[in-house]
């Protein structure tokens, strides 16, 4: 899940990919559509989070999924510095500036610099693969 704070509001997507780009800097990216809902959060924003679900965050992942609801409520989450919301619960969290914001087509690849990152060791992680969604054996 991705999240951006935007006029003191969390908003955030389920993406459907994050890419490594780089190790040194360490960078990754993803795509937002123009017309997704929280693309003006992502194009405000100079930072951005990244909540990688655990396995039990299905319904969570769902939610981020769907449009015209407020995402955020009922869900546990907390401002990392700075002032990143991040999902509580998750496998993994990165905190991310924003270096790139790249056109294409009626998406908007974003490459940001990798900040901060954590991961609970006991989490197993949420995993989406060819169409739906699995939790590891």
């Amino acid at each position: 899940m991705v999240s951006a704070l935007a006029g003191g509001r969390p908003a955030g997507f389920t993406a459907t990919s994050l890419v490594s780009v780089s190790l040194d800097p360490p960078l990754v990216s993803f795509c937002v559509g123009l017309q997704a809902s929280c693309w003006p959060a992502i194009q405000a924003a100079e930072h951005f989070g990244v909540s990688m679900l655990a396995a039990h965050q299905e319904p969570v992942a769902r939610r981020f999924a769907t449009s015209g609801i407020d995402r955020f409520a009922g869900t546990g989450w907390h401002l990392d510095p700075p002032g990143v919301p991040l999902l509580d619960d998750a496998a993994a969290w990165l905190t991310c500036r924003i270096e790139h914001r790249l056109p294409v087509g009626d998406h908007t690849l974003v490459i940001g610099r990798v900040l901060r990152a954590a991961a609970s060791a006991q989490t197993a992680p949420l995993i989406y693969h060819t169409g739906r969604y699995l939790r590891p054996t």
